[in-house]
């Protein structure tokens, strides 16, 4: 049905979970698979990783987000399994549904692949749903797996 999966992934349990149906959907479909991490590209105010924190530069902040891109990126190709051989993306933007979206036009890709977090009732409210945004404002099919 669909040729080309955009997954955004992000390293967390949901993320890599959904893999495994993906790459079943990918393998019935014979589709290809374009795995895409979005990071922000506005360093944060403070790096802490204890209780002295230290400011960063904008060049030291993308170095540290290429390489927890490629970090994931590469877990995740593993989550998929031997058979499945993705293309990978990193994208830099402070939208996350908006980062989606363009990973989405780059790769190409016909269908956007999403896991979900099944937050209902308050933690939506509070904590948001990129799924959703995405949803609501891609042009093409978007996939949600529960």
């Amino acid at each position: 049905m669909f040729k080309h999966f955009l997954v955004p992934v992000d390293g967390s349990d949901v993320s890599k979970k959904s893999l495994k149906k993906v790459a079943e959907l990918a393998s019935r479909d014979g589709a290809a698979i374009t795995l895409a991490y979005v990071s922000d590209p506005m360093p944060p105010m403070i790096y802490s990783d204890s209780t002295m924190g230290y400011g960063v530069s904008q060049k030291d902040h993308q170095k540290a987000c290429a390489a927890f891109a490629a970090d994931v990126l590469k877990k995740s190709q593993t989550a998929l399994g031997s058979g499945h051989k993705a293309k990978t993306l990193h994208i830099a933007n402070l939208n996350l549904a908006e980062g989606i979206l363009e990973a989405a036009k780059k790769a190409k890709a016909d269908v956007i692949v999403m896991a979900s977090h099944k937050r209902s009732g308050i933690k939506n409210i509070l904590l948001g749903s990129e799924t959703h945004e995405v949803i609501v404002h891609s042009k093409m099919p978007v996939l949600v797996l529960a």
